[in-house]
């Protein structure tokens, strides 16, 4: 496995020499495991270092942070810890030994552990182990591979389970009976590798997955366990290939139970991935959409506004992510019908869009096919997103107006003059302004 090792970005070298030459002084073997070997195999970029040591994680994770003056995070009850990295590594603070990272900024670090899982779905219980039961924890063959990175067997491919063959035959095998049973999520992730990388989940593996399944195994996992596994699903290249794919095996019942997404609404999921297109087509210099969110949007608009209230509270979402998902489903027939006529003045398309976050606004260009409305959502974004009056508090200030709130009411007005083509430069702006003082208004 040199060789693979050798074709990764040299500060990524670099790093991986410098754990493995202390993991050696410590007497404690490192490895790379999990999803950075698997991508490693199949040459997919994957920057995200997943070690594992046998012996003390935790103590091997802090000596390697004060070499390379990073933040620690550690978990002590699961024996991890995360270091964040400096953008400039200096190797024990020494000015004469730098690296420059482009390719990672953070080093996940487990001590090598056993797990017991007390009851399905549950969290397990951890102690240490070896590689082989660190390995055994896994839960797909082809994410249970490790490369040594300490001591001569530096580059050496440890793979009980087989999984670069599966790697090679494009399978997806669990690596016991009990393992969807141990915990369901790992129903979402089989589905997951397997539509990414266009794998196929072995036929025992697929028995074991479908009785889970008509067992309502995802049922019992905490809710907030099953968001993170949902998010990770929507944010996959092809969401609406999982999402159907999910939908077929398992469906998302587990997550309500009315999502049982129909034809209509996978329909619907199609035109928020067109939609999304075009966004990033037209608008690469915006701010970058969160496309996971606005396909979560699709899939609960079947759910009525209280049912998605409760499906927010329940599974724990950010207030922010909780206000998006919340003001699409409240969007008044009112605001839609004018956004559907031919008539509406450019003050109103700014006034009904201008609160909405791009999320939002995404997909209600998806669900609504009216020809006007799609205009008026495209003018929005071309013209009207972000637009303000020229003038300023102070330009107010120099024309004897003392601040208060009649400021905002200004302003509001020649917002609205601008929009509807009245004013164009700020000298009509602050002729406006005379105008409407003298009136008294």
């Amino acid at each position: 496995m040199k060789e693979y090792l050798e074709k990764l970005p040299k500060d990524l070298q670099e790093i991986l020499h410098l754990i493995g030459k202390l993991a050696a002084e410590m007497d404690m073997p490192a490895y790379l495991v999990g999803g950075f070997v698997r991508d490693l195999i199949l040459g997919v970029d994957n920057f995200d270092l997943d070690i594992v040591i046998e012996g003390d994680g935790i103590a091997f994770a802090e000596k390697l942070g004060e070499k390379f003056n990073a933040k620690i995070t550690r978990h002590r009850r699961f024996g991890t810890a995360t270091l964040a990295l400096a953008h400039k590594l200096k190797i024990d603070g020494s000015p004469l030994l730098t690296i420059d990272l482009e390719s990672i900024r953070k080093i996940d670090i487990a001590t090598a552990r056993k797990e017991i899982y007390p009851h399905p779905a549950s969290l397990p219980e951890v102690t240490p182990g070896c590689l082989e039961d660190d390995a055994f924890r896994r839960d797909f063959t082809i994410n249970a591979m490790a490369i040594s990175i300490s001591g001569k067997n530096y580059g050496k491919l440890v793979d009980i389970f087989n999984g670069k063959a599966d790697l090679a035959h494009k399978k997806i095998r669990v690596l016991h009976d009990l393992s969807f049973v141990d915990d369901p999520t790992r129903i979402l992730r089989a589905i997951r590798f397997e539509q990414r990388f266009n794998f196929r989940i072995e036929p025992h593996t697929l028995k074991l997955l479908q009785k889970s399944c008509r067992e309502k195994a995802l049922n019992s996992v905490e809710p907030q366990r099953l968001r993170d596994e949902l998010v990770l699903v929507l944010k996959e290249y092809d969401p609406v290939r999982q999402v159907n794919r999910v939908r077929k095996l398992s469906g998302f019942t587990f997550m309500h139970p009315r999502l049982t997404l129909s034809d209509k609404q996978l329909e619907l999921l199609k035109g928020i991935s067109r939609e999304i297109s075009w966004f990033e087509r037209q608008y690469a210099h915006r701010r970058q959409l969160e496309s996971w969110l606005v396909y979560l949007i699709g899939m609960l608009d079947v759910l009525k506004l209280a049912q998605v209230r409760d499906f927010c509270r329940r599974f724990a979402f950010p207030s922010g992510v909780k206000k998006r998902i919340l003001s699409f489903k409240d969007l008044s027939p009112r605001i839609i019908k004018n956004l559907c006529g031919k008539n509406i003045k450019p003050s109103q398309i700014f006034q009904a869009l201008e609160p909405l976050s791009y999320e939002v606004l995404i997909a209600l260009k998806a669900k609504y096919r009216n020809i006007c409305l799609q205009k008026n959502i495209q003018v929005f974004f071309k013209e009207f997103n972000g637009l303000r009056p020229h003038t300023k508090g102070e330009d107010l200030r120099k024309l004897g107006i003392e601040p208060g709130p009649h400021y905002k009411k200004i302003f509001d007005s020649l917002l609205k003059a601008r929009l509807n083509g009245k004013v164009k430069t700020k000298e009509e702006e602050i002729a406006l302004i005379t105008k409407l003082t003298k009136k008294g208004s």
